[in-house]
């Protein structure tokens, strides 16, 4: 099967790659690593500071146009490679265990995305990163706290000023109860403005949880 089907690295292109993993290790070595989770006041924070109550926020890796992370997040999002989303997940993981701040953490809620989404992709991929997330840093998934609002258009395509303006609204908030003082760990997949994630946020408040703290794959440059 691997003569007919060979696993190719996504990075450097060799054959030499572990199981259901989309980069050789040597890549992975590679990536652009932020080391956000770590360090406090960085600039995934500064982009949230007097918009949302938060406690701690981070990125994984820089995304830059033309780059390697910018290919794997195009396999995850439009390719269905959810392998790219678990490896995103589990070096997520690591970083933010190693993290002391994040250690109050109870659970983990996924950005959702539209229903049309998940039916034409297969899942969404802010959830297949939480899992991730999950093998090597236990904590529970609450995947049904939020309900993206079918109106929302597509931020892909907004500008800066377009995507602010949208904050207010996007998610519907399901089972308060279940986050009333909970320490929550928001996931998403790339930040840019910050605009879903508030959206998210403000959503959230509703269910007077204890905190609400931010993880995202890539942080757009």
């Amino acid at each position: 099967m691997h003569l007919l089907y060979p696993q190719i690295c996504f990075g450097c292109g060799t054959d030499q790659v572990e199981k259901n993993k989309p980069l050789c290790n040597p890549c992975i070595h590679d990536l652009p690593f932020t080391d956000f989770f770590k360090i406090n006041e960085n600039p995934v924070e500064k982009i949230f500071w007097g918009r949302v109550p938060f406690l701690h926020a981070g990125a994984l890796l820089f995304f830059t146009k033309d780059s390697l992370v910018q290919t794997l997040m195009t396999q995850l999002k439009y390719h269905h490679n959810k392998k790219v989303g678990i490896l995103f997940g589990q070096l997520m993981g690591q970083a933010i265990a190693s993290a002391e701040k994040f250690e109050q953490i109870d659970l983990l809620i996924p950005i959702p995305i539209l229903p049309s989404k998940i039916n034409s992709r297969g899942y969404n991929q802010s959830q297949v990163i939480a899992m991730g997330i999950q093998q090597v840093w236990n904590r529970p998934i609450f995947g049904d706290v939020l309900t993206k609002k079918n109106w929302s258009n597509s931020q892909t395509k907004k500008d800066r000023k377009a995507r602010l303006e949208q904050v207010p609204d996007l998610f519907i908030l399901n089972h308060p109860n279940s986050i009333e003082g909970k320490n929550i760990l928001l996931v998403d997949d790339v930040l840019t403005t910050g605009a879903t994630l508030e959206a998210a946020i403000a959503t959230l408040m509703a269910g007077s949880p204890a905190s609400i703290s931010i993880a995202v794959a890539a942080y757009t440059l």
